[in-house]
């Protein structure tokens, strides 16, 4: 089991910066892929980004440029850097984390809220 704990979302003014942190505990040494999803009100939840243990990362189309997924391994912390916010990046922001046997973990999710 996976635990994930999400911190540093937050309330910015459009083209603003925040980052997020996620700690995850219990059996990380299973875990070979870690990054964020978000989900936005009457949407789907959605990939941001996810970076693999073998170094392969993942970005929405949308972020691409302006966001930057990062990993600790000694602190078992991913990280999402996200610059030049816009409204439409407000959404609920979810850490997650992939193991070998492809069981997926979700944290408890934090407010990214960017207003315009």
């Amino acid at each position: 089991q996976v635990r994930l704990v999400e911190s540093g979302g937050g309330l910015v003014q459009a083209g603003g910066s925040l980052r997020l942190s996620c700690a995850a505990s219990g059996s990380t040494s299973s875990i070979n892929a870690m990054g964020w999803y978000r989900q936005a009100p009457g949407k789907q939840r959605e990939l941001v980004a996810v970076t693999t243990n073998g170094g392969v990362t993942n970005y929405a189309d949308s972020v691409k440029g302006r966001f930057t997924v990062s990993r600790d391994n000694a602190k078992n912390t991913v990280y999402l850097q996200m610059d030049s916010l816009k409204p439409e990046d407000t959404a609920v922001y979810y850490c997650y984390a992939r193991d070998r046997k492809y069981f997926e973990y979700w944290g408890q999710g934090t407010q990214v809220t960017v207003s315009s």
